[in-house]
């Protein structure tokens, strides 16, 4: 079967937008100020480099409590054993000799009035604008019996570092013919397609390691993104070793008992040997002492500039904010750093800020030399942003050949989103 160049071109031609999305043309303005932007992933970061490269008199800080940042995307290989975590941890260095101030401490308080950051060493820090870009954090009070404490019996892994590092020596444990249980929550949720790769590997880990064991996957959703894809790779590489039970068969999870590792559903509890729970998330939760989150627990936003609809002078970015139909991904977020930092230099400028069209790609990998893509262009519409034509998805029905050029582009935008948003 032919490759059809037009869709590849296209999946390659959005990995390449979604990590050097150019900064639409207002590139310097005028006027100086001091951004300080919370939170040093791939969107804070990127916004902090394309602020201080659109318009260099500009006071930029990073604040940002950790030294050295750990990937998600890819880490599901550090779970299985492909990668060690070493490959998927940057520090700051690159932005902080581009004149990107970086302050090592966390955010206890926001005074939107005072247009003021208070950190962890009761330094107050003004602000003309205010970029938060938290990431997620979980909703404990969503999962009865699920709280930090159990998550060292019960890794969720969903943040990357010591939990990712748990869970593979658990499986690591974990004698031949146990079953891992993999418990994943209802959208909106980080990196959705993620949970269904962590089976995938997992799987592959366990085929070569583990043969007689087993993935459990119980789902708070009936379908998710790239299903076919999955269903379709599950069956020709591991045959019955995946399990998954949506809701409409009882796979909710309902409650957990970390003393005894038990998993409560609607239908039926489980006593995995290895039980991974991904909780419920929201938005990081200094968005909610800013006042920014709704009763979503996410960050209403204005899709044109990201400022907060619920705060003034306060933007919104990445995992935390209600984007409409654009992914909480990696891609995504320095998307959307990039183009909030344009739209800042523009209202600093009293200019009008152009109208974002955000790319954003979302790679798969099932087993080594295997995976799959899902690209998608999106523009506000509205009060969120929704998905424009141009996308481009792996065809089911695809040669491996095709599977390995796409794992191997896979490993290509991981290096090339990280070079360009740490350096």
């Amino acid at each position: 079967m032919n490759v059809p160049v037009t869709r590849r071109d296209a999946v390659l031609g959005i990995t390449a937008a979604a990590t050097s999305l150019a900064i639409p043309t207002i590139l310097r303005a005028q006027s100086s100020g001091r951004i300080v932007v919370v939170g040093g992933g791939f969107g804070g970061a990127a916004c902090a480099r394309a602020l201080k490269r659109a318009q260099a008199d500009l006071q930029i800080i990073l604040i940002e409590p950790n030294t050295v940042f750990t990937s998600c995307p890819f880490s599901n290989e550090v779970i299985a054993g492909l990668r060690d975590i070493d490959a998927q941890q940057f520090d700051y260095d690159k932005l902080a000799a581009d004149g990107v101030t970086m302050i090592g401490q966390a955010v206890t308080t926001i005074e939107p009035d005072r247009r003021s950051v208070v950190t962890t060493d009761g330094v107050a820090l003004p602000y003309d604008r205010l970029v938060l870009s938290p990431g997620i954090d979980f909703h404990f009070e969503a999962l009865p019996g699920y709280d930090e404490a159990a998550s060292a019996k019960m890794p969720h892994a969903w943040k990357a570092g010591a939990q990712t590092l748990l869970l593979r020596r658990q499986l690591e444990a974990m004698d031949d013919g146990g079953t891992v249980a993999i418990a994943i929550p209802a959208n909106p949720s980080r990196c959705p397609p993620a949970p269904y790769e962590r089976a995938s590997l997992i799987a592959h880990y366990l085929k070569t390691k583990k043969p007689r064991s087993k993935v459990l996957i119980l789902d708070a959703k009936d379908s998710f993104s790239q299903q076919r894809l999955f269903e379709k790779a599950w069956k020709e590489l591991y045959g019955d070793m995946i399990e998954r039970i949506g809701l409409s068969q009882g796979g909710r999870v309902t409650s957990v008992d970390p003393s005894t590792r038990t998993i409560v559903t609607e239908f039926g509890n489980y006593t995995p040997e290895v039980a991974n729970v991904i909780p419920p998330q929201r938005a990081g939760r200094i968005a909610e002492t800013a006042g920014a989150a709704d009763a979503t627990g996410w960050c209403p936003i204005d899709p044109v500039t990201f400022e907060s609809k619920l705060v003034p002078n306060i933007h919104v970015i990445g995992d935390a904010c209600l984007g409409g139909g654009i992914p909480k991904s990696a891609s995504a977020a320095g998307a959307q750093g990039k183009a909030c930092a344009a739209a800042i230099v523009s209202l600093l400028a009293g200019r009008a800020p152009e109208t974002p069209r955000l790319t954003g790609v979302c790679y798969n990998t099932v087993a080594p030399g295997y995976g799959f893509s899902l690209a998608g262009n999106y523009q506000p519409k509205g009060d969120i942003f929704a998905e424009v034509e141009g996308g481009a998805t792996s065809p089911v029905d695809a040669p491996r050949e095709l599977r390995a050029r796409e794992a191997a582009d896979a490993e290509r935008w991981f290096q090339t989103i990280t070079a360009d948003t740490f350096g």
